[in-house]
């Protein structure tokens, strides 16, 4: 059997992409899914010795994520030194039909106990699954740096798009945010 004749699992995968953009509301509606069914991403930082890649557990409140990280860090010092960041979300890829991510770009700020920015977000953070897994009380707030990223721009990708017409690559803005609302 040549390639010619090899059945296809999703004809709609084949051929050029499609390159139609989603609606503002239901491309957000998209990347808000992926944020929720997932929870690990990779932080991407430069610092003094080049680029660094970190795996980091998040959570979110509308399109800002939240992390913790022991204090002095390499991501915290290279976020200090230079806030634009980026960060890679992914879903398990089974096949192209399920290819689903997204790389949102923001400038990250370290958050410090004591601050209303700090209190605000560890309320978004579910860091009492972590107290009781360490056998520490959940009725104390944890006490490291709190990293807030807000993304400026999210480039998302799900081939799944294709079946209806939509280009694969979707691109959101924080700056158009009021325009479609």
């Amino acid at each position: 059997m040549d390639n010619d004749h090899l059945p296809v699992a999703n004809p709609w995968l084949v051929g050029p992409s499609p390159v139609m953009a989603l609606p503002r509301l239901q491309l957000e509606e998209r990347i808000l899914n992926l944020l929720s069914s997932q929870n690990m991403c990779v932080l991407a930082t430069t610092g003094n010795e080049g680029p660094l890649a970190t795996p980091v557990r998040y959570y979110h409140q509308h399109l800002t994520l939240f992390f913790t990280s022991q204090a002095g860090t390499p991501k915290l010092r290279n976020i200090e030194r230079e806030p634009r960041v980026s960060i890679g979300i992914f879903a398990p890829l089974v096949g192209q039909a399920s290819s689903r991510g997204a790389q949102v770009f923001g400038h990250a700020e370290v958050l410090l106990p004591g601050s209303n920015d700090f209190d605000e977000g560890m309320a978004v953070y579910r860091w009492q699954s972590d107290a009781v897994e360490r056998g520490r009380s959940v009725l104390e707030v944890p006490r490291n740096p709190l990293v807030r990223v807000v993304a400026d721009r999210i480039v998302y990708t799900e081939h799944w798009l294709r079946r209806n017409g939509y280009s694969p690559r979707q691109h959101w803005s924080r700056i158009d945010r009021d325009d479609d609302r």
